[in-house]
């Protein structure tokens, strides 16, 4: 949505969502609150960040060259990270079990209620998504800003206001993301972001640039590759994968799964 609304790659992203990771972790292990509340109070957490970093570190430079945002972006990722060591230590954490792991099996396939309950949230989230992108008033204002910034604001629209809310409801479901892969992986860790900012903005080319369901599928897509690598070859060529497929779609696809291809006047 960041990318489709102002044209930029906000590296800064996979570190929202490890801060989300943190506070859900923080929320479950001091205090007796459950999965639903932490979620809800990561991505409200998540949520102002977002809108702070979007103010502080990227309103200033919206006038300014695509390379100087772009930087910006790097320095304010390693400004979260560096942050979140200086407060919590580098060390890896435990997250606190606040799923069951009761098996179900489907034939030769196994699955916990754990995996049922995040792919379930996952799905839910992004319906939530779709909603609101396509039938809100919001929504429609995003859209609008994201295929031509000067014309929306002629007809009234408050661009400024617009992308704070991309960057809010964007930063909200990392922070989302975020408690349920600390869940998942059972540790957390202040550089645990990268890498995933990376894959995600991946996911969201597989897919297709603006396209909700397309970035999901891209990012199911990315996880059944990972998988099929560690599983037939070898674990340390996953995130290499990733990258060839990237550069595979870039040149056969540039416009993803489910992107359209945008012509471009001359």
């Amino acid at each position: 949505m960041v990318y489709g609304i102002i044209k930029l790659i906000n590296f800064a992203h996979g570190d929202v969502y490890m801060i989300g990771a943190y506070i859900g972790f923080a929320v479950t292990t001091y205090t007796s609150l459950g999965f639903i509340p932490a979620l809800l109070i990561a991505m409200a957490g998540c949520a102002v960040l977002g809108v702070s970093v979007e103010r502080i570190a990227y309103r200033p430079l919206r006038a300014s060259s695509r390379i100087a945002v772009l930087i910006t972006a790097i320095g304010m990722s390693f400004f979260l990270e560096y942050t979140m060591m200086f407060f919590v230590g580098a060390a890896v954490r435990s997250y606190p079990s606040v799923l069951e792991r009761k098996l179900f099996h489907i034939g030769n396939i196994v699955v916990n209620t754990q995996q049922l309950v995040i792919i379930g949230t996952a799905v839910i989230l992004m319906i939530i998504l779709q909603f609101i992108v396509h039938k809100t008033k919001r929504g429609k204002a995003m859209r609008a800003v994201s295929i031509d910034k000067d014309a929306a604001q002629l007809m009234g629209i408050n661009v400024d206001s617009t992308i704070s809310f991309t960057f809010l409801v964007g930063s909200a479901f990392a922070g989302a993301a975020g408690v349920l892969v600390g869940i998942y992986y059972n540790s957390i860790d202040p550089l645990m972001g990268m890498m995933p900012g990376l894959k995600a903005f991946i996911a969201a080319v597989f897919g297709g640039i603006g396209s909700i369901p397309g970035a999901m599928i891209g990012g199911v897509g990315i996880g059944i590759i990972e998988t099929m690598v560690s599983g037939y070859g070898n674990s340390m060529y996953r995130d290499a994968a990733v990258f060839v497929v990237l550069i595979l779609i870039l040149i056969i696809k540039p416009s993803g799964i489910l992107g359209k291809p945008e012509g471009e006047k001359v």
